[in-house]
C-alpha cells in the first residue's frame, strides 16, 4: 500500500526550514550593517568638523552657531542618505525572502505530482495546489475523452449544480483553449466577480505531454483573500501544464495495466484449477 504524502502546507513549512538559518543570519548582518552605517556617518562628519574648526578660530557666537548650524545639517543629509540604504537593504532582503517562499511552493508542488501512482491520489494533489498555492475557490479539473473528443470534470472544488459536466473540445472558452493548446486569461480584475460564469472561466491551463493535450485545468473564481495572480502563481500554472499532465497521465496509464495485470493473473489461476 502506498504511502499517503504529506499535506502540501507542512511540506512547504519543512522545506522552508532549509531558508530559515540563513535568512535569521541575514537578519542580524542587516541591524548589524544599520548600526556600523550611522556610526560611520557619525565619525566622518565629526572628523570632517572638527577640521574645519581646527583651521580657524572662532571670533564670536554667531560663528559658532552658524558652525553647529551647518554641522547639523550636514549629519542629517547624511543620516537622510544611510536610512535610504537601510531601506534598500531591507527591501532586497524581502525580496530574496519572497523568492525562497515561491521556490519552496514551486517545488513542493512538483515532488508531490510525482509522489504517487494513483489517479485518484494525483487528482487529489493538484486539487489541493490550485486551493491552497494558487489561492481558487471555484475550479474543476476537465479529462479528454479522445473517442467522443469531449472534455469531462473528473474533479472539482466548490463548484454549483449549474456547472456542466462536459464541454465538446473547441466549444467556448475552455473548449477552444484545449483545442488550441495555448492557456486563457480572463482579461480585468479577477475579482470583479457579481457571480460566477461557468462560461466565462478565469484561467484556462490546458495539460500537455508535449504538445498533445489530455485536459484541463479551469478555474471559475478565486478566494476572498486572493486580490490578484502573482508571479508564482504564473510559474505554477506553467509547472502544472507539464507536470500535473505528466502525473495524471502516467498514474492513469498503471492504473490500467495493473486492471489489466490482475485480470491476466485470475485467468491463469482459472486455467491452473482446471
Amino acid at each position: 500500500m502506498e504511502k499517503e504524502p504529506a499535506p502540501i502546507s507542512k511540506k512547504v513549512e519543512e522545506f522552508l526550514q532549509v531558508f530559515k538559518k540563513g535568512e535569521e543570519f541575514t537578519q542580524e548582518l542587516l541591524k548589524e550593517n544599520e548600526k556600523l552605517r550611522y556610526r560611520v556617518a557619525q565619525l566622518e562628519e565629526v572628523t570632517k568638523f572638527s577640521g574645519r574648526e581646527g583651521t580657524y578660530k572662532m571670533h564670536s557666537m554667531e560663528e559658532r552657531i552658524k558652525f553647529l548650524e551647518d554641522e547639523n545639517r550636514s549629519l542629517i543629509e547624511r543620516y537622510r542618505v544611510v536610512e535610504e540604504e537601510n531601506k534598500d537593504f531591507a527591501n532586497r532582503y524581502i525580496e530574496v525572502e519572497s523568492e525562497n517562499n515561491n521556490l519552496a511552493n514551486l517545488y513542493v508542488a512538483s515532488y508531490q505530482l510525482h509522489s504517487t501512482l494513483d489517479f485518484n491520489e494525483s487528482l487529489k494533489i493538484i486539487l489541493e495546489i490550485v486551493m491552497n498555492l494558487i489561492g481558487a475557490e471555484e475550479f474543476s479539473i476537465m479529462m479528454l475523452d479522445e473517442k467522443t473528443n469531449e472534455l469531462t470534470i473528473v474533479a472539482q472544488e466548490g463548484m454549483g449544480p449549474e456547472a456542466r459536466a462536459s464541454v465538446k473540445l473547441g466549444e467556448g472558452t475552455i473548449g477552444a483553449a484545449a483545442r488550441s493548446g495555448e492557456s486563457f486569461y480572463r482579461e480585468g480584475d479577477p475579482t470583479d466577480l457579481v457571480g460566477v460564469d461557468y462560461l466565462h472561466p478565469l484561467v484556462v491551463i490546458p495539460l500537455k505531454i508535449k504538445e498533445h493535450v489530455i485536459g484541463v485545468i479551469v478555474i471559475y473564481k478565486l478566494l476572498v483573500q486572493k486580490q490578484e495572480f502573482s508571479n508564482v502563481d504564473y510559474e505554477l500554472f506553467s509547472m502544472l501544464a507539464g507536470h500535473a499532465a505528466t502525473a495524471l497521465f502516467s498514474s492513469k496509464l498503471y492504473s490500467q495495466s495493473e486492471r489489466k495485470l490482475t485480470t491476466i493473473q485470475s485467468f491463469l489461476d482459472l486455467l491452473k484449477e482446471k
